[in-house]
Order: structure tokens, then sequence, then C-alpha cells
């Protein structure tokens, strides 16, 4: 068994109790998915002293996740996460010495390490889901705060390849007249990171409701989402612990699926893209009188 269907495995056990599981025990899955190695390696006590929260609430974790004990639950991490180098390790002493190294150094380190291990959460064949759900006549697409930037660029790139794409923008109202048309032939696809999008819910709702497909793109906040979507793509974010987060995971995941879209949508796609030069050069010089 891979290292990234065990991941998907673990996913999919949080997500199936994601509704029960209180905003402790959230945080505790979103500190696990940020070391899991750490976790592995460490005792029960040391990882609720992550969050100075109560041993207890480890053990009541494991419990809700399927596990008869914490002891099985620590030994079904050590078995599939101890197989490969935790990231941290290799940034370890850049994070000890950045007096030394100075920050961009270390932010290099940190990104390259936190794009290596992506492929340990996100599959080519979850890309390929993904790619699928969001081969549609239309893609809406919502990316609260930060991420806001991540769906400015979906919305151009799928643009580009001949997808009809809707940015879902400004006040619940807004978002209520936007999500009007939404139908089975359409996708949604969201984006979540630090915590759960104050309309994630009732944007995934409707898209249930009307029979659109589901894409998210979310860092470990992930597998706590509710309602599921169809497809999620979740992975650690870059950057310093315990600090701010970059987007340049989400964004390569992002770059992955419009690669995969371009490969599916063949011909098709590259006459958008044909169609696409031609315009722009019109644009730019001006039309022939």
């Amino acid at each position: 068994m891979s290292d990234s269907k065990v991941q998907t495995t673990l996913i999919d056990r949080v997500q199936a109790v994601a509704e029960n599981l209180t905003a402790t025990e959230q945080r505790l899955i979103s500190e696990l998915l940020k070391a899991p190695h750490a976790v592995a390696i460490g005792t029960s006590s040391e990882f609720a002293a992550r969050l100075g929260v109560h041993e207890a609430t480890t053990s009541r974790l494991a419990r809700k996740l399927g596990f008869s004990s914490y002891s099985q639950f620590r030994d079904e991490l050590r078995r599939e996460f101890l197989k490969v180098a935790d990231p941290a390790e290799r940034i370890s002493a850049t994070l000890n010495d950045a007096r030394t190294h100075g920050f961009l150094p270390l932010l290099v380190e940190s990104e390259l390490a936190a794009l290596k291990a992506m492929t340990d959460h996100v599959t080519d064949a979850k890309i390929l889901e993904a790619t699928e759900k969001l081969d549609r006549r239309r893609v809406f697409i919502h990316g609260h705060g930060n991420a806001e930037a991540l769906a400015v660029l979906m919305e151009r790139r799928l643009r580009r390849l001949g997808i009809d794409s809707h940015p879902l923008t400004g006040t619940r109202r807004d978002l209520a007249e936007q999500m009007l048309t939404l139908s089975g032939d359409d996708a949604l696809l969201l984006f979540a990171f630090r915590r759960q999008p104050p309309d994630y819910a009732r944007l995934m709702d409707v898209a249930t409701e009307v029979g659109a497909s589901t894409v998210v793109i979310a860092g470990t906040v992930g597998a706590s989402l509710t309602p599921r979507p169809q497809v999620l793509l979740s992975a650690p974010r870059a950057g310093m612990p315990d600090s701010f987060q970059t987007l340049t995971v989400p964004m390569t995941i992002c770059n992955a699926i419009n690669l995969a879209l371009a490969a599916r949508r063949g011909g098709d796609a590259l006459s958008k893209l044909d169609r696409l030069g031609d315009l722009i050069s019109r644009f730019e010089k001006g039309y022939a009188r």
C-alpha cells in the first residue's frame, strides 16, 4: 500500500466523522497532517502538548477515528509515515540557523520541502479525478481571504481552455444570485485553508441539491470540511511553522489540474489557445483598417 493511499484513508476516516469533531479535535487533525512523522514517533502526551490540550483528548480522537486505542492509532501512523523522511528534517538545520542563512534561503528550503511532500498527500490519480469533475460547460469558483488569488488564477486559466468560469464574490446576497443558474451540468471549485470558509456549507449544499460536481483544494483543514466534496485535494501548505502560510502548494495543485485539463480536452483546448493568441495580437496591435 502506498503512502498516498494511506493518506487518503486517513482523510476518509476524518471525513466520515467530520460533523462530530469538536473544534479542538479539528485542530489536532490539522496538526497531525502538518507533521505526521513527528506525531508518529511521539507519545500521546507529546501530541497533546503541541496544542496544549489534555492527553485524554488525543485518545478520544483516536477512538473517534475508528481505532481501539491511541497505541493502535500511533502504530498505524508509524507503519505508514515512517517509510519516508519527514520534510521537517530537511529544513530543521535552516530553521535553527535562520540568522546565519537569511530569510530567503530559509523560505526556499521550506517551500521545497513542502512541494516534495505534496505527493504524499495528493496523488496524480486524484488530480485526474478532479480534472474529470471540472471538465464541464461551466465552473463556479469561490476563494475566501488569501484564496481569492487562486480563484482569480483558476478563473483565467479555465477560461483560456474554453470553460465558462464564474467567480463567486461579494455579499451572501450576491453569492445567492450568482449561484442561481448553477445546474447539474456545472462544477463548483472551492478553496479552504486555515479554517472552513464562512459560506462553504451553503455553497456545497446548493451544488449538491442541483447535482453539480464539487472539487475542493485545501490545506490541512480539508479532512474536517463539511459537507464532504466529491473530490478533495488536501495538502499542508508551505511556510514558516506557526506563522504565515504561502500559496505555493495549492497553486502547484491548480497548475497540475490545468495541465491535465488541457491534455483531456486535446485539440479543442489548443484551438482555444490559438484563438486567444490571435485575439491578444489584434487587441494589442489594433484592427487593420
